[in-house]
């Protein structure tokens, strides 16, 4: 079934509000140093240094929700998921299910093409030790808010580990004008939570992540989980394939 249209030129005029935000100070300061220290792998090459905007399929019925940008990869590269071991993992579970035209993504120019989904982030500028604040993810979910208004076809939220997870209930919230669910919805690999019953039909003008869209959770592609086996190839194989099914995807 194909998905219903998205707003490509708009998507594209939001990326680049949001690579030039500086709402948040200790991001912007790390980011920023990040870049200019380097890790040795990437001494010659210049960081990006800027907030990272989603990207992908802008007729997506699945979206990828990750935490934040790695130091040393979205960072970097300026491009979520992109030049690190996590990317790593995830573009090649994301080719085996049919949603990337190819296993690995190395740089923004690498040709990749992402199909049938969007990938983005919880926060948008790298953080120190992996850890945003809850004022930071605050500050960026207006900026999530916003790209999920102009990707109407989004179905099911993917969510790569808890934090992800909590972003998408705050926003399907946001979007309902109400509070957090009580009790939350537990996170989990594999846990599926839709309020009320999943519907098929349109979604309002405005609406950026209503309740008709099946978040599903999976544990982040970290190298801790996936070294130590914690989340393994078919783990994320199946939650990807069952995102193609809820998404209704042949």
């Amino acid at each position: 079934m194909a998905g219903v249209g998205g707003r490509p030129a708009e998507l594209a005029a939001l990326a680049r509000e949001i690579e030039a935000c500086r709402r948040c100070p200790r991001l912007v300061a790390w980011r920023e140093q990040v870049a200019r220290e380097r890790r040795a792998a990437f001494a010659r090459q210049r960081y990006a240094a800027h907030p990272v905007a989603g990207f992908g399929d802008p007729t997506a019925r699945v979206l990828i929700l990750g935490l934040a940008p790695a130091a040393h990869g979205g960072n970097r590269t300026g491009r979520i998921f992109t030049g690190d071991r996590s990317g790593d993992f995830l573009f090649a579970a994301l080719h085996r299910a049919g949603f990337a035209n190819q296993p690995t993504s190395t740089h923004r120019d690498d040709g990749l093409r992402v199909l049938d989904a969007w990938i983005t982030a919880a926060v948008r500028c790298a953080p120190p030790a992996n850890r945003p604040t809850s004022e930071e993810r605050d500050a960026c979910q207006p900026w999530s808010a916003a790209e999920l208004e102009l990707l109407p076809g989004i179905r099911v939220a993917v969510c790569l580990g808890a934090f992800a997870w909590d972003a998408a209930l705050r926003l399907r919230a946001h979007a309902a004008g109400e509070s957090l669910p009580r009790p939350r919805p537990r996170f989990g690999h594999g846990a599926e939570h839709v309020a009320g019953l999943a519907e098929t039909g349109m979604r309002a003008e405005g609406e950026c992540l209503p309740a008709s869209v099946v978040l599903l959770g999976c544990f982040h592609p970290s190298q801790q989980n996936t070294f130590t086996g914690r989340l393994t190839e078919s783990m994320i194989d199946a939650v990807l394939h069952r995102a193609r099914e809820l998404a209704k995807l042949g």
